[in-house]
């Protein structure tokens, strides 16, 4: 388990995933190692890919209820209150990495979900194009989102979020 079946979350740091939390505002930390092999199902890595996107929507969907219970045990007041504006950030941050996370490009774990689903020959075409190019697609999404004013699929999952956040508010 490469040391890392523990939770202390030093053993998890990345050191450049790290400093792209000062330089970017948000960071990674060590990516699981996988062997599909060890899956009796051949769908079965699609599922561990899709665990880290899930938890996020579960995280998302129990801040809500926490407002919700806040709200109508009289415990906060509705607005203005810290603890409520924390757990909308908490939601939305949640909401935000779930989608992001489920970007079928590069590293990110919608690549692995879509390749699972896949049919055998589509899939190994998928999976040489997005070893070759995902993470360039990626990062040219990114930075299509700096350079070309009004295009930024970032305020596109933010906006999704957002729209997540109200539902799960009300």
């Amino acid at each position: 388990m490469a040391g890392r079946l523990t939770v202390n979350p030093m053993v998890h740091l990345d050191v450049f995933g790290s400093l792209m939390v000062l330089v970017a505002g948000f960071g990674y930390a060590k990516p699981v190692p996988v062997n599909p092999r060890n899956f009796r199902h051949p769908r079965a890595d699609a599922f561990v890919a899709a665990a880290g996107p899930l938890m996020n929507l579960i995280l998302g969907i129990v801040g809500g209820g926490l407002i919700h219970l806040f709200h109508f045990t009289g415990w906060l007041y509705w607005e203005g209150f810290p603890l409520v504006k924390f757990l909308t950030l908490f939601i939305l941050i949640n909401f935000n990495l779930c989608l992001f996370n489920l970007i079928p490009l590069g590293p990110l774990d919608g690549s692995y979900v879509l390749s699972g689903f896949l049919r055998r020959e589509l899939k190994w075409k998928y999976e040489e194009w997005n070893a070759r190019f995902g993470y360039q697609a990626l990062l040219g999404l990114v930075l299509l989102s700096v350079v070309i004013p009004g295009f930024s699929f970032f305020s596109w999952i933010s906006q999704i979020s957002r729209g997540m956040l109200r539902f799960v508010i009300g």
